[in-house]
């Protein structure tokens, strides 16, 4: 499956993690010894969260690089591992 075909809801988003880096010393560690990496792009966003009758809007938009929590998400996998989030679990922004 590929991210073109989510649509999240509500205020959620479809983050695509980033890839691991090297370590300081150039060794690329196997996928069962790393930690997932808690950092990604969004890729797509839902119109947000109705409340009180009315549409609070997404803060977070496509290509917003984020930090979020060890356990957030769902992941789907397909094509490629993707997250689906509540825009909540997101921690921060990455400029």
């Amino acid at each position: 499956m590929s991210s073109k075909k989510f649509k999240p809801l509500g205020n959620r988003v479809l983050v695509k993690r980033s890839e691991a880096a090297e370590s300081k010393g150039g060794i690329l560690l196997p996928d069962s010894a790393q930690e997932k990496q808690k950092r990604g792009e969004v890729l797509a966003v839902g119109p947000g969260k109705m409340k009180e009758g009315k549409l609070e809007e997404m803060e977070l938009k496509v290509g917003d690089k984020i930090l979020f929590g060890s356990f957030a998400g769902t992941e789907v996998k397909g094509e490629e591992e993707l997250l689906i989030m509540s825009e909540d679990d997101v921690l921060a922004v990455v400029e």
